[in-house]
């Protein structure tokens, strides 16, 4: 199998529709985390119907077309593939019941070279399938290990920006559930590998992993609760890239830096031993965030 861009570039999703239900929103957050302190006044709203409120990272898995990668016709040696990087872009709230159009479409194909894998990067937009008002935008890179040298032009290494210097302004820790793989999944992604213990050791990994982004809500539910009052109405777009696998049952830290409206982030495992989140960026809107 060799990556063809043109083709990757023109791969025919479909267009569809998705509807989610109140008691969807409420599993999610409890994939994600919340509610395991049920008299904690600042997560009942997530995970309680009486005027519920969507966790905005729910973007993230609304509609997801699965692993499309594993068509023979895109020419990606999907064993070898990982999530990269992912990107969510908040636009209008969710609300449960209101049906969404979802499209989407491969932006971008990059060939690292021979040996070094390819980058493939792909969009999905949701828009109330009513009014077709855009309500978020999801972008996501694929890692493929096993694909560079396809014969795509060289680009030039972007400089990395600037990590903030000086100590966090704030510092979350929290506990995974050793259960939040298997409630998550719940949300749409069956991958054994996050549930089946022989499966995940046929994978590499020690025992079965959290998904990736269960990891990136966690810890953008962390930067909103501890820098924006938990008002999830103040995400304006967070992105994050991923390091290493989160084991259900471990402990993890996000470290924060705040500059006005913009709150880098990482976070870490085994007390600060092992980075699993790198590069992240979570904007806030003005109007909203605390102060």
């Amino acid at each position: 199998m060799t990556i063809d861009a043109a083709k990757l570039l023109d791969y025919p999703f479909p267009t569809s529709e998705h509807s989610y239900t109140a008691r969807d929103a409420m599993l999610y957050a409890l994939g994600v985390g919340l509610g395991s302190d049920p008299t904690d006044e600042a997560e009942l709203p997530y995970v309680y119907e009486r005027n519920l409120t969507v966790l905005p990272t729910m973007a993230a898995v609304i509609g997801h077309p699965g692993p499309w990668f594993r068509d023979p016709a895109t020419g990606i040696d999907w064993v070898h593939v990982v999530h990269g990087e992912q990107s969510l872009e908040i636009h209008a709230p969710l609300h449960p019941g209101n049906p969404l159009r979802c499209e989407t479409q491969v932006v971008d194909v990059e060939d690292k070279g021979p040996g070094r894998g390819a980058l493939v990067r792909w969009r999905r937009r949701l828009f109330d399938a009513q009014t077709g008002a855009l309500v978020a935008t999801s972008d996501s890179t694929l890692f493929c290990r096993k694909d560079g040298g396809f014969g795509g032009p060289v680009r030039p290494k972007q400089p990395a920006t600037p990590w903030p210097e000086g100590s966090p302004t704030a510092s979350v820790e929290s506990e995974i559930s050793p259960r939040a793989a298997l409630i998550y999944r719940l949300s749409g992604d069956y991958n054994p590998v996050h549930a089946d213990p022989k499966i995940a050791v046929e994978a590499g990994f020690e025992r079965p992993i959290l998904h990736g982004l269960c990891t990136f809500a966690h810890a953008t539910w962390s930067v909103i609760r501890e820098l924006a009052d938990g008002d999830v109405g103040a995400l304006e777009s967070v992105q994050v890239r991923f390091k290493a696998p989160v084991f259900p049952g471990q402990r993890l830290r996000t470290d924060m830096w705040q500059d006005g409206d913009t709150v880098r982030f990482r976070s870490f495992t085994d007390d600060g031993a092992v980075m699993v989140l790198d590069g992240g960026q979570l904007e806030l809107r003005s109007e909203r965030r605390a102060k």
